[in-house]
């Protein structure tokens, strides 16, 4: 008598999951095992895992030992069965999506791949969770099979499970895809390996090796010259394996992902049609709110990534009440679009944690951790605060995140999440660290940025060049390096600075918005120094200390009317930096409060008022011996003289400067003096110019440009290269002007200066018509 077939093994899991009230996550999760590998033993996908895996989910299930024999039995026979009905149609490419959308220069790219004569007969794609990977080779593998002779093969290497597919294995079922009988199989891995090879080089065959684990198991299933070809996806990027053409995805553009969407959406609007349901002129159905707009607000929503995509559809799909807007609304709370981004088994949050569950506890903290920057991106300095770590082990953690696509790059080489990510990475922050861990690490963050902040700006402050002492501050060579770190850092210290204005660390605040005062002139059009001096201006007030209170007033006063373009409110402030500068006995203050007065005067147009003024301002540098401050208050002087038609007192005015400049008594340091001269140069030019002496002025232009160079900043370099355009004009040499205003054109484009950029472009139109 026969005994009784045991039960499927799919049936049997799914009953005691729900007899136990889990989720196919809360399973995972307890069990080890993936969420994706037990959907497919629940559908029947995977009937015979390994006993190991069985048992780890026997234990997370609290099954008792006659259940868990059972589970083991049913196992047991769905690997006794599959290994009865196996057949060369194992290997057959899965059904490629029928609404699969966008992707062109990806799959062209697949298929130039495959029809190359020569080069590497291998192709890696790879990329972050739920860009598609596995969609993308399978829609190009359907398209160009007939370029395949001898047939298309898949194999899924499972490289995110436990128990990933081990090569001998997979060189096994490729084999019986191939034509080879069981019996004639090799026992051995390396002589599977050597049967492969030579089949592969003889036939027209692609083979697709989907979701590889790392290099070590790709490379037996990898073929010698020949026709045949390896298209290899995997989260990965693969690095080491050599002589392999290489395609990094993305998320999908704005319009292939609204096209997506869309073309999902179509299915409900075929329903409707057929069901004789209203649809809507825009192509939504009687539920409204599905058009172009509300689409692309859900593609942003997900970060226009294809997996995301497809839930979302989906999602609109399984509620025919639902409308794209209402959706979007849903979607739009950062705390719950994890959770809401479900259909079915489809789980956005579920693509990311196969990922993260790859990473070691280091990596997963520095992961977490990372979803503390306040900014967009960052760079391995802000990993080594969060984590404590050395720099050199942080870059190597990162490596790791970049390679496994839980983090991208930038075009300068800087790091960021994609925003669905970063939401992923707060969950588990606020899920596996406590309320106190968390705190220590953004304090260390904060702390680190404001510190490297004050010290990159002390490389623009007076006194020696850091450039010509012994130390090097805070890790920058240069001052050029210091100006890269302020700017690309920018989002982030200054959300620090806030933290610490609103906590009231307000010495700290201080601190930090000294140290940029000289730095803001080299980054007029940044347009967050009102905010940086405003707090400052705060923080002084609250220490009480006049003579602090009339300084930040002072920065502020300088960011309203170079940033702001508020010369009445500038000018106002300056009056109360004045008055908080003589009540505090300091002459320096009161001097940069009549300077900061003086330029709000000239732009206002009050002459008079400016000159009385700049001249008041600089007698008080004067008598202060501030060799900073003077040339400062002479250029106002200049300036103020100039818009009365003082055009040869501007003049003698902006020689006096450069002669101060040049005096070793009288010089500031070398890096400020550089600054003063291409900005004094540049009002000489321009009163020379009016004066109509633009044989002068041109060579003033050219040595103004000459030191700016030196200085590199956009601004005054667009002035200097407009004016000795202007300059060349008026001589008539029209070629030498046109190359001066186009580079004009550059800088006024880089220092974001809509004004200067529309005179160079204007005078560059002007001389390439006449030239021509």
């Amino acid at each position: 008598m026969s005994q009784p077939e045991p039960p499927a093994l799919g049936p049997l899991l799914r009953a005691h999951r729900h007899d136990a009230g889990l989720t196919l996550e809360e399973l995972a999760e307890g069990s080890g095992v993936s969420g994706r590998a037990i959907g497919d033993m629940e559908r029947g996908h995977s009937r015979g895992p390994q006993a190991r895996t069985v048992q780890a989910l026997a234990t997370a299930l609290g099954l008792g030992p006659a259940d868990t024999e059972a589970l083991l039995g049913a196992a047991r026979a769905g690997r006794r069965r599959h290994a009865a009905t196996e057949a060369p149609g194992l290997c057959d490419l899965p059904p490629a999506v029928p609404d699969f959308t966008g992707r062109e220069g990806e799959t062209g790219w697949l298929a130039r791949t495959a029809g190359a004569p020569a080069g590497p007969p291998v192709s890696i794609v790879s990329g972050a969770p739920g860009l598609g990977k596995t969609a993308l080779v399978v829609h190009a593998g359907a398209r160009l099979a007939d370029r395949f002779a001898d047939g298309c093969f898949f194999v899924d290497l499972r490289g995110l499970d436990t128990e990933p597919v081990a090569p001998h294995d997979a060189l096994g079922r490729l084999l019986r895809a191939l034509g080879v009988r069981e019996r004639d199989l090799p026992g051995e891995t390396d002589e599977r390996r050597g049967l492969y090879r030579r089949l592969m080089r003889e036939r027209q065959a692609l083979v697709v090796l989907d979701n590889a684990a790392h290099e070590a198991q790709v490379r037996a299933l990898l073929p010698g010259p020949g026709q045949g070809r390896v298209w290899v996806t995997s989260r990965r990027t693969l690095a080491g394996i050599e002589h392999a053409r290489r395609l990094v995805l993305a998320p999908l553009p704005v319009g292939a992902a609204t096209a997506l969407l869309g073309a999902i959406l179509a299915q409900r609007e075929d329903e409707a049609a057929g069901a004789g349901g209203p649809t809507g002129t825009d192509g939504s159905t009687g539920s409204g709110g599905s058009g172009p707009a509300a689409l692309a607000r859900i593609a942003e929503l997900c970060g226009h990534l294809p997996l995301a995509l497809r839930i979302a559809g989906n999602r609109l799909l399984s509620r025919p009440a639902w409308s794209a807007d209402g959706l979007a609304e849903r979607l739009g709370d950062e705390d719950l679009r994890l959770q809401r981004l479900t259909a079915g088994d489809l789980r956005i949050r579920s693509a990311f944690r196969l990922s993260y569950e790859q990473l070691s506890e280091p990596v997963r903290r520095l992961f977490r951790r990372l979803a503390l920057v306040p900014g967009a991106d960052f760079d391995t300095g802000a990993g080594a605060a969060l984590t404590g770590l050395r720099p050199d082990l942080v870059e190597e953690m990162l490596d790791e995140l970049l390679d496994l696509g839980l983090l991208g790059h930038t075009a300068g080489d800087r790091l960021l999440f994609h925003d669905l990510l970063r939401l992923y990475a707060r969950e588990r922050l606020q899920e596996e660290e406590t309320p106190q861990e968390r705190t220590t690490a953004e304090a260390a963050l904060h702390r680190w940025l404001l510190d490297t902040a004050a010290a990159a700006g002390q490389w623009f402050q007076p006194g020696p060049s850091p450039d010509d002492g012994a130390t090097v501050r805070a890790g920058f060579g240069s001052a050029r390096a210091a100006q890269a770190w302020l700017e690309a850092e920018s989002a982030n210290w200054l959300a620090a600075l806030r933290v610490a204005a609103a906590a009231g660390r307000h010495d700290e605040v201080v601190r930090t918005a000294e140290s940029m005062h000289w730095f803001s002139d080299r980054w007029t059009n940044w347009g967050h120094w009102p905010t940086v001096f405003g707090l400052s201006r705060t923080a002084a007030h609250a220490l009480g200390d006049d003579v602090l209170a009339a300084t930040h007033a002072n920065y502020l006063a300088w960011a309203v009317h170079y940033c702001s373009h508020q010369p009445r409110e500038s000018s106002a402030i300056a009056e109360q930096a004045a008055e908080l500068a003589r009540r505090g006995g300091d002459v320096t203050q009161e001097a940069w409060a009549h300077f900061y007065a003086a330029a709000a005067a000239v732009r206002l147009g009050e002459s008079a008022e400016a000159v009385s003024r700049a001249r008041r301002s600089a007698e008080l540098f004067a008598a202060a011996g501030d060799r900073e401050g003077r040339p400062q208050a002479l250029l106002a002087l200049a300036s103020a003289q100039a818009a009365t038609g003082s055009l040869g007192d501007a003049v003698t005015t902006t020689d006096a400067i450069l002669g101060l400049l040049a005096d070793p008594a009288t010089a500031p340091a070398a890096h400020i003096s550089d600054f003063t001269r291409t900005n004094a140069l540049a009002q000489q030019g321009r009163a020379l110019l009016a004066l109509g002496r633009p044989e002068d002025a041109e060579r003033t232009y050219a040595e103004a440009r000459t030191v700016g160079a030196r200085v590199a900043v956009p601004l005054l370099q667009a002035i200097a290269a407009l004016g000795q355009a202007q300059a060349l004009t008026r001589l008539g040499a029209r070629e030498r002007a046109l190359e001066a205003a186009r580079e004009a054109r550059t800088f006024a484009e880089a220092a974001g200066d809509p004004a200067r950029l529309a005179e160079a472009t204007q005078l560059e139109a002007t001389l390439t018509a006449t030239t021509d």
